[in-house]
């Protein structure tokens, strides 16, 4: 059996059993009968209706299902109903304009007729994190879906509750058996999943360790997949930057989730005009923000999600502070029940220092000092991860020239945060992974995207 443990109590919630093989097998047959019998053949308009059903259930639901989210892996509840509410707007966003996303392509050749039309592939695998249960896997199921795919989700273990709630809304917006399904299996089981000629692809969400070899099974059967992996944003603070606000973004997108975000501003890159002026900054907003209940409304960031996560968090931070980095604010894992880490801020972070190597996954702020402004974009290029980054710049031409032209990331904001968007493509390049999701790259990631010539 499998526990699901309350990580802001250490409260064991509920227990699981994986899938035996006998019904692992199950699960595939009735994923590829819902594809063959029923699901690849009906009319876009009938998908949508179950899609428009799923985010009103979404929208009902809400308080319960944000309880859900934060019982199993802390997160704040307000943080927890945003996510939700994030689920309901992809809804909306694809009842509205998959049609456009889907919609054949005519292409004007010698041929009488000649265009391209977007296919469904059959069953596919999404490998799906902990740190958004509803709006990761939602994210990846609804334009797979909507393409004419059915879809099996492997929810990571510690949320498999959110997992089985999310099957549970799809059953009841319309979706026929088969169509949807989350399967209760560990990470060794996968490999097998990958293997079987009825899954025709795969996207996996999660660490780059571990992209690594999901990607190489891919590769080995011939899997189409996408990969969004991990990161360690940088954010360029430019000479002219407005820091009251550039400090309050970054504090913002550190600490969502408790800083358990792919995405969240993890190397903050500043001149030396503005560094001891930011620092500062930092400071004074951390320091007033509590930890603690996720749901106390005080609570500005709970726990994180495991003891283990936390421990490896701890270790890194200690290894910066013994290659040179200096602790501002915090460092220090709280003498009370839960996994909770204090929201740190490290200064005189540098390259071969942990903190800026290494991909933390916690609320710890890492603040690098350069010389100039040509230093701190090479610096937020000295990475190998390319998910997303940030620049703060006055001099809206300048940033989105850095933004465009010089920043190595599939996601690069301008004076903002960086977050992912329905209308928007997401996904990274170097370790961060490839492939994207959302928009309409989304619904034909898994497509056949299939060349018709009529003479």
């Amino acid at each position: 059996m499998i526990e699901i443990i309350n990580p802001a109590t250490e409260e064991v919630l509920s227990e699981w059993l994986p899938l035996s093989e006998a019904e692992i097998e199950d699960s595939l047959s009735r994923a590829q009968r819902g594809f063959e019998h029923f699901w690849r053949g009906l009319e876009l308009e009938e998908r949508l209706v179950r899609v428009e059903r799923l985010g009103q259930l979404l929208k009902e639901r809400e308080e319960d299902l944000a309880r859900l989210i934060s019982l199993e892996m802390g997160k704040v509840f307000k943080e927890a109903k945003a996510e939700i509410k994030k689920c309901q707007l992809l809804c909306a966003h694809y009842v509205d304009e998959a049609e456009a996303a889907l919609r054949p392509l005519n292409v004007s050749t010698e041929a009488q007729k000649s265009y391209v039309s977007f296919e469904p592939l059959g069953v596919v695998l999404g490998i799906m994190p902990w740190n958004f249960p509803f709006w990761q896997a939602l994210r990846f199921a609804v334009p797979t879906l909507i393409s004419g795919n059915t879809v099996l989700l492997k929810s990571a273990s510690n949320v498999m509750g959110c997992g089985e709630k999310i099957e549970e809304l799809f059953e009841e917006a319309g979706f026929p058996e088969g169509v949807f399904q989350n399967i209760k299996i560990l990470g060794r089981n996968t490999a097998g999943l990958i293997a079987d000629p009825r899954v025709k692809a795969l996207s996996l969400t999660g660490s780059t360790e571990v992209g690594r070899k999901v990607a190489a099974l891919a590769g080995q059967h011939l899997k189409k997949a996408v990969l969004e992996l991990g990161g360690s944003d940088p954010v360029v603070v430019l000479d002219d930057a407005d820091l009251d606000w550039a400090a309050e973004q970054c504090l913002r997108s550190r600490l969502a989730n408790a800083g358990q975000s792919c995405i969240a501003a993890k190397r903050l890159i500043v001149t030396q005009k503005n560094y001891a002026d930011f620092v500062e900054r930092l400071k004074e907003g951390l320091s007033p923000l509590k930890w603690g209940d996720p749901f106390a409304e005080e609570t500005a960031y709970g726990p994180m999600a495991r003891k283990d996560l936390r421990d490896e968090l701890k270790e890194q931070v200690e290894r910066s502070l013994h290659q040179g980095a200096r602790c501002v604010i915090g460092g220090e894992v709280p003498d009370q029940k839960g996994f909770f880490y204090q929201a740190s801020l490290l200064d005189e972070v540098g390259p071969g220092h942990a903190a800026f190597e290494e991909e933390l996954f916690g609320p710890v702020l890492a603040v690098v000092p350069v010389r100039s402004e040509d230093e701190a974009i090479r610096l937020a290029n000295q990475t190998s991860f390319g998910l997303g980054a940030s620049v703060y710049s006055q001099d809206l031409d300048r940033a989105e020239h850095v933004a465009r032209k010089q920043l190595e990331a599939g996601n690069c904001f301008v004076n903002d945060l960086v977050r992912s968007h329905p209308r928007l493509p997401f996904g990274g390049v170097k370790d961060s992974g490839w492939g994207r999701e959302l928009s309409f790259f989304g619904p034909r990631e898994f497509c056949n995207i299939k060349t018709v010539y009529i003479r």
